[in-house]
């Protein structure tokens, strides 16, 4: 499908772009791989990690008031994994090696993920595209599912409200 081509030939132009990058994943934020160019690793496996990592990541940043999900960055000791949001329904998921220019992964990861978001949005929809059976997602990446969608297991984290601007009690030091 000419979505799928596309996504892959920008998937394949981060290599170029982003030296010691090993791997590129494009899924839908459920887990559906769109494109992948990830030699020696399973990409259904990849693509469902990390729909679980977002879960976590969607639960971090609303617990902690930071806003909508944007980026993912893991760092094991043979490299990193990172995530970025495309658009509202996909992801893009990168593997890199150890010595790579981090800043420049993040800065290819957040331009590749906003044309992967505007490659899905052109042609995955109602009617068309891939997924044309089901209908297009409602809700936003950092939507926390209803609790009868949230996995087996899970908890609502709850965040305590405070106002804005809270004054710092005076210690006199």
């Amino acid at each position: 499908m000419a979505v799928e081509t596309d996504v892959l030939d920008e998937l394949r132009r981060l290599r170029t772009r982003i030296p010691r990058l090993t791997g590129s994943l494009a899924a839908t934020v459920d887990g559906l791989v769109l494109a992948h160019d990830v030699p020696g690793t399973e990409p259904e496996g990849l693509a469902a990690l990390t729909a679980a990592a977002l879960g976590v990541a969607y639960r971090m940043t609303d617990a902690a008031a930071r806003g909508d999900f944007r980026e993912l960055l893991v760092r094991g000791s043979g490299g990193y994994v990172a995530t970025y949001a495309a658009g509202t329904t996909a992801v893009l998921t990168l593997l890199a090696e150890d010595r790579v220019n981090v800043g420049r992964l993040h800065l290819e990861g957040r331009r590749s993920g906003a044309r992967i978001a505007d490659l899905v949005a052109a042609g995955v929809g109602p009617g068309t595209g891939r997924h044309a059976d089901r209908p297009a997602p409602e809700e936003h990446l950092a939507t926390v599912p209803p609790a009868g969608d949230r996995p087996i297991g899970t908890l609502p984290v709850r965040t305590p409200q405070r106002p804005a601007h809270q004054p710092r009690p005076h210690t006199g030091i």
